[in-house]
């Protein structure tokens, strides 16, 4: 039955072409997507399409090959309307059309991180579609009013749909039958660089100047960080050097705490977040606690578990469900301030226990074994998908 459903366009399902619509760019911070299809392009080929952006002039491709088997596809239109809005939509579907001519793709799987581009799965010859839900962006700020919308007819229509932590999965696995959950995992070995304070590293310029101890931060500084909170604990411990590394989006930078002891040292490439992390104390995720950050599942707690440095932590579920006997947690500015002082003068025994549970959590997962399990999963829906149309 398997080898009749594949012959139905004659390419076995690992050799179909990913057509990716994303609300992140590539060169952005480097998180799941690039994670998850840089490892699948390795047995098969991956266009990925960002948002359009505003170019002069015809619609037009702005394509890059980041990896031998993975493409990065920029739309150039003449609208400034953004992301995947309905205005962008006619420029889209043609411009998609031209893509798949130029690129030869004439049956794909399609994969969705936004919901937002569901109309454009119209233009494709998709033997299946994959939603692979990483965060509840309808929560998120500047959110467009008709995603929920979309999402809805995404689900309906999707063959997988994997979810990127247990909140979230747990929020959409009675909405479509075929839910799984793959929490965003870690390269141990990169983060691994970082530990006993990674003296092969380097320390990085803009950090060097700037005293102990250091409690930081990486990752995007946005509407789900906890600004109040921030410039609590600074307050409370002008002792303290708070250094965040990352872009800022969608909050205005003017509106950031500042203070002596607070350090934002814009974004770096992920090749140098461990030497940043290397000379930190402890690892800060300071969330707010709110519907922004209702069903987050931060990759850098793994990330910051890899470099073995203590983790102080606001209670989010993903966080705090799982790994409460691993982090530190504190709700509140007076609790997050003694999370932080047990951190640092934790004795050896306690950061012992903390570091053989990291150890233990990250022997259980990679990035390699992730994207497998993901590989198997969607081999398993496009079997599914075809033998569904061989019997109607």
């Amino acid at each position: 039955m398997e080898t009749t459903s594949f012959a139905l366009s004659g390419e076995a399902p690992s050799s179909l072409p990913l057509v990716v619509f994303s609300h992140l760019r590539w060169d952005f911070v480097y998180q799941r997507p690039q994670h998850v299809l840089s490892r699948l392009a390795a047995r098969r080929r991956v266009l990925f399409v960002e948002e359009p952006a505003h170019g002069e002039g015809e619609p037009r491709w702005e394509k890059r090959r980041v990896l031998p088997n993975l493409t990065v596809c920029r739309p150039m239109t003449p609208s400034e309307a953004p992301g995947y809005a309905a205005e962008q939509l006619p420029y889209l579907a043609d411009l998609m059309e031209r893509l798949q001519n130029e690129e030869g793709v004439v049956r794909c799987v399609a994969w969705f991180y936004t919901p937002m581009a569901y109309p454009l799965l119209a233009t494709l010859g998709a033997e299946a579609v994959v939603y692979d839900c990483m965060d509840e962006l309808s929560l998120f700020k500047f959110a467009p009013p008709d995603l929920l919308a979309h999402e809805r007819a995404l689900l309906a229509r999707a063959d997988l749909v994997l979810t990127g932590g247990p909140s979230l999965y747990r929020a959409k696995r009675d909405l479509h039958p075929n839910v799984h959950c793959f929490p965003s995992s870690v390269e141990v070995e990169h983060f691994a660089q970082a530990r006993h304070g990674g003296p092969a590293l380097g320390e990085p310029p803009s950090q060097a100047p700037i005293p102990r101890p250091r409690l930081g931060y990486f990752g995007v500084i946005d509407e789900r960080m906890d600004l109040p909170l921030i410039a609590a604990v600074a307050d409370a411990r002008p002792d303290w050097q708070l250094v965040f590394v990352g872009p800022v989006v969608k909050i205005d930078a003017g509106a950031l705490p500042r203070r002596p002891n607070l350090h934002y040292l814009g974004g770096q490439p992920y090749e140098r977040l461990p030497a940043f992390l290397a000379g930190w104390d402890v690892g800060l995720l300071p969330f707010a606690l709110n519907d922004h950050t209702r069903f987050i599942s931060p990759t850098k707690t793994l990330e910051y578990m890899a470099a073995e440095v203590p983790i102080v932590s606001t209670p989010i579920t993903d966080v705090a469900e799982p790994y409460g006997d691993i982090v530190y947690l504190g709700d509140t500015p007076e609790a997050f301030v003694a999370a932080c002082e047990r951190a640092m003068t934790a004795s050896p025994a306690e950061r012992a226990a903390r570091t053989a549970g990291m150890r233990r959590v990250l022997a259980q997962t990679s990035w390699d074994a992730t994207a497998a399990a993901m590989e198997l999963c969607l081999e398993t829906a496009l079997v599914r998908a075809r033998s569904a149309v061989l019997t109607v």
